[in-house]
């Protein structure tokens, strides 16, 4: 029997420009909910993949703001409401290079693919329906299934397993310095694409890259086999 890799992607960030609209909405949140403007992208980035609600504390923490657990579950419901109604919209299309790339490892008969998100199932099911990603042949695994959020490794160990794939032997594809954080303690490698912060914030990663567009299923078995 041949060898089995794993590839693991995160989505907001890595399969679609999420983003931006999650910073668009949540800003909005900020100023519908507490009255407080001026809050900027920026201001959610020690936030970026480790949930919804520590996207929100990031922001609030810049802001000198003292939430409340209630507090702070409202904004996340209003941000999930706010980002599925632009997501109605304003269709996020995939990032270049990410459909081929998982095309190809699932036409691989040496793969298996998985999509792991710290994301809501709601949330995170309306962001890959609406990039045209085919979930439904992949192992799927959200935050409402892991206890721990990143950069805990729970997440990916979680989606190896489903996967079938020792963890050492997969590759997760991250933006943020958080997914990097739980891609390597679940021994994992990892691939960070720079859509989401700069590569200098990305460097525990294995390889930064600015596009999907540069990684081939050749790049991912040399990565695991310790080939670069």
């Amino acid at each position: 029997m041949s060898k089995l890799y794993g590839l693991i992607f995160d989505v907001d960030g890595v399969i679609a420009d999420t983003e931006e609209v999650n910073a668009r909405v949540s800003i909005k949140v900020f100023e519908d909910l507490f009255g407080v403007r001026g809050v900027k992208r920026e201001d959610f980035e020690a936030g970026l993949g480790r949930g919804a609600e520590e996207y929100v504390k990031a922001a609030a923490r810049v802001h000198g703001l003292q939430l409340t657990e209630e507090q702070v579950e409202k904004a996340t419901q209003l941000r999930q409401e706010y980002f599925l109604n632009v997501l109605s919209e304003e269709p996020l299309p995939p990032f270049p290079g990410v459909l081929e790339l998982m095309e190809k490892a699932m036409q691989s008969r040496d793969f298996r693919v998985a999509v792991a998100t710290s994301g809501t199932l709601e949330k995170s099911r309306a962001v890959l329906k609406s990039a045209n990603i085919p979930f439904e042949r992949m192992v799927y695994i959200t935050g409402s299934d892991v206890k721990n959020k990143k950069p805990h490794p729970e997440l990916f160990l979680f989606a190896a397993e489903r996967m079938g794939v020792e963890s050492a032997n997969c590759v997760v594809i991250e933006d943020a310095p958080n997914g990097v954080q739980a891609a390597k303690a679940a021994g994992a490698k990892c691939i960070a694409v720079t859509n989401s912060t700069e590569a200098a914030n990305l460097t525990e990663a294995d390889l930064v890259c600015d596009s999907l567009e540069q990684i081939d299923l050749e790049t991912v078995v040399k990565l695991i086999e310790k080939n670069i």
